[in-house]
């Protein structure tokens, strides 16, 4: 199995036990919804609501290793927790409260990734969302690869539903009108197919 996939598997597996609410985004979500490329590291976001975090991240770092010596510290301050599998596989562990990020959990669906193994990611429609947030240039390629493998299966309405708010509150307006184009370019490729 893919080793990226097999670490997925094990903080799922670790996150399963203790009935966690996640899904998987960033680069795993990307092979399941765009168009496969290579991904160095797993990127989970776990739904720990505002001041219970640090139970989530002292049960984390009882059976990962932390990417840093601070690890503990610096994922209650920034929300990420940076780990490590046991391949030495990079693991990000988002710590999700807002409302968007439950919505995305909810939304998650199975992805099958091997004989009998699954892994649950976040939909197109929240990858385009978290994507577009990110907003660096490889992950605007993403939200290209997403738009044109989904196509019109691609629920833009409630992309923009999810999306707008957010950037309001990120102060980043263009980044729905570079949505847009995206998806108008895409839309004519389709009828001129």
């Amino acid at each position: 199995m893919n080793p990226i996939f097999a670490a997925a598997l094990e903080l799922q597996d670790f996150c399963a036990r203790h009935a966690w609410r996640f899904c998987f985004i960033g680069g795993i979500a990307v092979q399941r919804w765009s168009e496969p490329r290579l991904t160095q590291d797993v990127e989970l976001s776990l739904l720990t609501g505002f001041g219970s975090e640090a139970r989530y991240v002292d049960l984390l770092l009882g059976s990962f290793s932390g990417r840093r010596p601070d690890a503990r510290e610096f994922a209650l301050k920034h929300r990420v927790l940076l780990l490590e599998s046991v391949s030495g596989i990079p693991l990000d562990v988002a710590l999700g409260a807002m409302p968007f990020e439950a919505r995305a959990v909810e939304r998650s669906s199975v992805f099958a990734v091997g004989a009998g193994a699954s892994l649950q990611t976040c939909s197109a429609e929240d990858l385009v969302v978290l994507k577009v947030l990110a907003g660096r240039e490889k992950d605007w390629l993403d939200v290209e690869g997403v738009v044109l493998r989904q196509g019109e299966s691609l629920d833009t309405e409630l992309v923009f539903r999810e999306l707008e708010p957010l950037l309001e509150l990120k102060e980043a307006p263009d980044a729905a009108i570079r949505l847009r184009a995206i998806l108008a370019q895409a839309a004519s490729r389709s009828r001129q197919s």
